[in-house]
Order: C-alpha cells, then sequence, then structure tokens
C-alpha cells in the first residue's frame, strides 16, 4: 500500500533539478503522426469512460496516436516516479493536487501558459479554478473538475435498522451516536455501521480543519501535533471496540479504490470517500446510494473545501506538447469529451459543461452535483499547497492506522510515530 514518491536522487539521476456525439474536427498538425503516450490512475469505471473519450479523440484526428495506461492509486505514483526518473514519462499525465507542486517545482510537468487561448480553452473556468491548478503563478494542469470529500452511505441498511442515516451539518457526536444505534439495532449480522476512517487523510483534514489545524501550514510544517493524531486514532479505537466501525483486518483489504472498499463489499453501511468517486461506488454496489458532507464540529470552524479532484499535465520531456494539449482540451473543454467523462472525476470547472451534461445525467450524478452545491456555502479555503513529501506521509497514515487497527501500538504512540516520521519526511524535503 506504499505510495510512492518522487525521490530527490531519483529526479537528478534522471537529470530533473460513442458515435451519436459530434466530431471535433482538429487542426492542421493533426494530419502528422504523431504518438501521445498517456497515464492515469482509476479503476475500471474510469477507464471505460476514458477510453470511450480517447477513441473519439482519435477518430476526429486520425494522425495522433494514443498509448494509454491505467491502474490503481498506490500502483499509479511508483510507475510514475520509476518513469519520470529513468527519462521515460508519459506526454499526459494525470495529477493530483497532492503531488503538483513536488511535479511541478522539480521539473517534471511544463507551464501550460504557452497554450492559453490556443490549444486550451479553458479562461472560462474562472480564476479560482485556474489558481487551484497553478503552482508559483504558472499553470501546471488543466482542472478536470472540482470536489469534496463526502460521506456514502447505504439508506436501506439504515432504514432497516431504523436509525437516521448520516446528514448535512451532521456533528462528529451525532455521527458516533448514529453509528452505536445501528450496531444495537442492525439486521444484517456481516455489516458495520460505518468503514473504519482512520486511514483516510481527507478525512482527517476534515477533523482536523473543523479545530483550526490543518494537515500542513503554509510555510510546508506539519499543521497538528502528536496529540491531534493521537486522538484521531483513538476515536477509531473506540469505533472498532464498540463494533461500530470494520475490523482491522475487513479494512486493510481497502487499496485506495471503490473495489476494494468495505461498502462495496457488503462490510459496512457507510464509507467515506471524494465526491468524484461516488459514481464507481454506485455502480459496483446494487444498493441505492446517497452522499452527504463529512461530519462537522458544534461550534468548529467550516471543515471542507473544494478542490481540484484531478488535473490533467503534461510531462516537461514531451515532444508533443501542444498535441497533448489538444487531447486535454478536447477531454474538459469539449462537450463530445467531457459528456464521455461525465462526472467520474469531478463536477466540472465550465458552467457551459455542466449545462451540456445535465440533460445526460443520471439520478447518480445529480447527487453529486447537489452534493457539491449543498456544500459550498459552508465550505473553507483552500489549504496551503502540500510540501514535498505529503504523498509519502500518506502512506504513513495508512500504514500507522492498521497498526493501531491490529494493536501492535496504542493509539496515543501511534499518533507520536506518525508525527514523528512526518517530521523526518518534511526535513528530508
Amino acid at each position: 500500500m506504499n505510495t510512492t514518491l518522487i525521490g530527490r536522487r531519483r529526479f537528478l539521476g534522471a537529470g530533473l533539478a460513442a458515435a451519436s456525439l459530434p466530431l471535433i474536427a482538429g487542426p492542421a498538425f493533426a494530419q502528422a503522426t504523431n504518438n501521445i503516450r498517456m497515464i492515469w490512475w482509476g479503476g475500471d469505471e474510469r477507464a471505460r469512460r476514458t477510453n470511450a473519450a480517447i477513441d473519439l479523440f482519435k477518430a476526429a484526428n486520425s494522425g495522433i496516436a494514443i498509448d494509454a495506461e491505467f491502474m490503481g492509486w498506490d500502483d499509479y505514483w511508483a510507475r510514475l516516479a520509476t518513469q519520470v526518473a529513468g527519462g521515460n514519462a508519459p506526454d499526459f499525465i494525470q495529477m493530483d493536487y497532492r503531488y503538483m507542486f513536488e511535479y511541478a517545482r522539480r521539473g517534471a510537468i511544463r507551464p501550460l501558459d504557452e497554450f492559453l487561448g490556443k490549444e486550451l480553452n479553458i479562461a472560462d473556468f474562472g480564476q479560482v479554478n485556474l489558481d487551484s491548478c497553478s503552482v508559483d503563478g504558472k499553470l501546471y494542469g488543466g482542472n478536470v473538475g472540482v470536489n469534496a470529500f463526502s460521506v456514502v452511505f447505504d439508506g436501506m441498511a439504515w432504514e432497516e435498522a431504523g436509525v437516521e442515516p448520516p446528514a448535512f451539518g451532521t456533528t462528529w457526536d451525532e455521527f458516533t451516536a448514529k453509528c452505536d444505534a445501528f450496531t444495537a439495532a442492525n439486521k444484517r449480522p456481516r455489516v458495520n455501521a460505518t468503514a473504519d476512517g482512520s486511514c483516510q487523510e481527507g478525512l482527517f483534514e476534515v477533523w482536523l480543519r473543523t479545530q483550526g489545524k490543518a494537515l500542513y501550514n503554509p510555510d510546508g510544517t506539519l499543521g497538528y501535533d502528536a496529540a491531534d493524531a493521537g486522538r484521531w486514532f483513538a476515536y477509531w479505537t473506540e469505533m472498532r471496540k464498540s463494533k461500530a466501525c470494520v475490523s482491522a483486518d475487513v479494512q486493510a483489504l481497502y487499496k485506495n479504490s471503490p473495489e476494494t472498499s468495505p461498502i462495496v463489499g457488503g462490510r459496512s453501511a457507510t464509507d467515506f470517500a471524494h465526491s468524484n468517486q461516488f459514481e464507481s461506488y454506485q455502480k459496483l454496489i446494487a444498493a441505492d446510494l446517497s452522499v452527504v458532507g463529512a461530519p462537522v464540529l458544534e461550534g468548529g470552524k467550516p471543515g471542507q473545501y473544494l478542490k481540484p479532484s484531478q488535473m490533467f499535465s503534461i510531462s516537461s520531456s514531451s515532444k508533443n506538447p501542444a498535441q497533448t494539449a489538444q487531447l486535454i482540451n478536447f477531454l474538459i473543454r469539449e462537450p463530445a469529451g467531457a459528456k464521455l467523462l461525465g462526472l467520474d472525476r469531478g463536477v466540472p470547472a465550465s458552467a457551459e459543461i455542466r449545462e451540456a451534461l445535465m440533460p445526460d445525467l443520471t439520478d447518480t450524478s445529480r447527487k453529486v452535483v447537489e452534493l457539491i452545491s449543498n456544500l459550498t456555502p459552508h465550505i473553507g479555503p483552500l489549504p496551503p499547497s502540500p510540501p514535498k513529501g505529503a504523498g509519502e506521509i500518506n502512506a504513513v497514515q495508512i500504514r500507522i492506522s492498521q497498526e493501531v487497527g491490529f494493536e501492535a501500538v496504542s493509539p496515543e504512540q501511534g499518533g507520536a510515530n506518525m508525527v514523528d516520521e512526518a517530521n523526518a519526511i518534511l526535513k528530508r524535503g
């Protein structure tokens, strides 16, 4: 489950400091033979959508060949880091906000400003959504969509237990009480009220923000201390003891994908995910799922924010950057491509694209749009940019959550270990 980060030495060693839709006519350069290598993370549903969009793009641009590969989140960053370090980076890179700053500042991805108004026509995304994909004043990615961290639940399971499910504005104390009530009245022996959220960086961040803290401070230091992390692990330890959340061995099967989540595996009535993943969750389970915001702290600060779910970036070593920018534009700004991607990667930043998508949205997709609309009045600011090593610290949280879950260490010791390791990673840079 380790999430591999680009190592400084590896960088230096590599020399780096659907026919129903209308086809989009390609520019003149598309008549020449060009090859674009493309990589993204995601599950089977994302692959189906992305490959359909790629096929449509290629049909309109016969001179451009696209070699694409995809994999799960954990494997993705290991593969990408290896390719970048080996001087064999793909042209088209699906990028995450957490990693964008590191990849940009180490020269692995190129600024896209030169393509604005030409191959890349995304001015209507708005300055906020352009800024969210920028580093040090330069644009490094096309915003694929916005999303928020969320709570996903099986309403029927909660109804059978006679307990009201989590809702917008549910406090952490209320969430605990609801899960305890579910456990007491549960009609499904193998199903717990909730997944174990201690491994979820996004949920931990929301919890911290409600208390006026953060994952990281603006200067790149850790935004919480050992006591905070210890309290986080202690909360979930109590949830395991009361059987309100799944056991450690069940949660350990989760590999950062909908397919491996407790709710999809039929082991929990509630789970946690980014909103752009909701449609993938729904396609994998027969039950009718709902999605709401994460729990809040009574009298606390806004915990949630809207972030770019992902961005599409271009390798600094790409030999076909203009063609790659054209592909990015097709996927995020042309209705033909955007319709095929749907909301799998987030709610589109372009109002025109959102309007174009609405008639074709399923009830599931509309739930995601409603989630973003309901959260928008209550969100806080975008957090400081994650420092170098943030992805590695995420992997540390996952590992230590399991160590605490299997009682190898106490919650307090787990919190101390997490902060010690995180600080060491940040110091190393």
